[in-house]
């Protein structure tokens, strides 16, 4: 496939983009307003079910595309009149290019789920407000993801953006892979903590599912509110990583948005499932690190070499080795730890 061919240009299925925002619209609306109605503690059993619902409706979505980008493309007589497109293999590689993605979200996603369990803990959140908390947290984050990709989409056409992100990875990466051991972090000495306390009259006192309440006469946000807001903000650090990640990966807006979206609504179930198992995702940082430095080399140079175009297919299993191997490793150095 030429690289230089926009498969799904904006102008053109634009349509496309507002019918998986419905789609995405009716998923969040059912979530709070049906199964997640009452505040209630998430057992391991109930997030183990909504993270397979999660993951298999991603991978519905990807082979729906698949066989709807086989369909159109054999018939659009603008990618036909490109000298050799072949609608069959550009389908297999929006397919690739989209699961790339998502593995790719998937697994950064991990650093939010550690992030997430700081919050939750040092502000006492119990667990059964902690969903509700989540749930907004990933209405914001879908906005601001749209805003990044739509820039993105923008700034990634031009070949000093993309040095300058994919630079911007290795040295993210390079940094996860020598940092010293973290420590328990304090979030009084966080900036955006203390910011938010300057600004807003903040009440230590947990009042049901409620964001905000009334202290000694006065409206004062709750706790669930101040995590709701390092969340949010927490999340648009990560993306400021995840997104060039992605577009790393692929050229279409739409795959970078489909993709990301699925992965931040899968989000919430994958923490319910691993908040209690993170202490053993010993080498996890590692992995991560070492995807994001072959992302950003990916960018800078391997994309050259390869006609504009590193093969999809390797980037996916190289990811997904790196990704697997720190896990059972990992998990093998943990077997016989309660904590790490």
């Amino acid at each position: 496939m030429n690289p230089s061919i926009a498969l799904f240009p904006f102008e053109h299925y634009w349509w496309l983009y507002g019918l998986f925002l419905v789609l995405m619209t009716v998923i969040l609306v059912l979530d709070l307003g049906v199964f997640h109605k009452e505040c209630h503690v998430v057992t391991l059993k109930e997030a183990s079910i909504w993270s397979v619902v999660w993951v298999v409706t991603a991978l519905l979505f990807g082979f729906g595309l698949y066989q709807y980008s086989l369909h159109s493309f054999a018939q659009d007589p603008r990618l036909l009149a490109f000298p050799g497109f072949n609608p069959e293999q550009s389908s297999k590689q929006v397919l690739l290019e989209y699961l790339t993605g998502y593995v790719v979200e998937k697994s950064l996603a991990v650093d939010n789920i550690f992030v997430f369990v700081v919050i939750f803990s040092f502000l006492a959140i119990p667990p059964k407000y902690q969903h509700r908390v989540l749930f907004f947290g990933i209405i914001g984050a879908v906005f601001f993801r749209i805003i990044f990709i739509a820039l993105g989409s923008v700034l990634m056409q031009h070949k000093e953006v993309v040095i300058f992100f994919g630079v911007l990875l290795m040295a993210t990466g390079v940094k996860i892979l020598f940092a010293p051991k973290e420590e328990a972090q304090d979030l009084e000495k966080n900036w955006i903590y203390r910011g938010l306390k300057k600004l807003i009259p903040i009440t230590t006192r947990i009042d049901g599912q409620k964001f905000f309440t009334l202290e000694n006469g006065k409206r004062a946000a709750t706790p669930l509110f101040v995590a709701l807001v390092l969340i949010e903000i927490s999340d648009i650090i990560f993306a400021v990583d995840s997104v060039p990640a992605i577009f790393a990966l692929t050229k279409e807006p739409f795959i970078v948005f489909t993709s990301n979206m699925f992965a931040i609504l899968g989000l919430r179930s994958m923490y319910f499932l691993l908040a209690d198992l993170v202490h053993r995702f010993l080498y996890l940082k590692y992995g991560l690190g070492i995807i994001l430095v072959f992302v950003g080399l990916k960018m800078v140079w391997l994309n050259d070499q390869f006609g504009g175009k590193f093969p999809i297919a390797w980037s996916l299993g190289i990811i997904l080795g790196i990704l697997t191997l720190s896990i059972v490793l990992s998990l093998w150095k943990t077997r016989a730890k309660d904590t790490v």
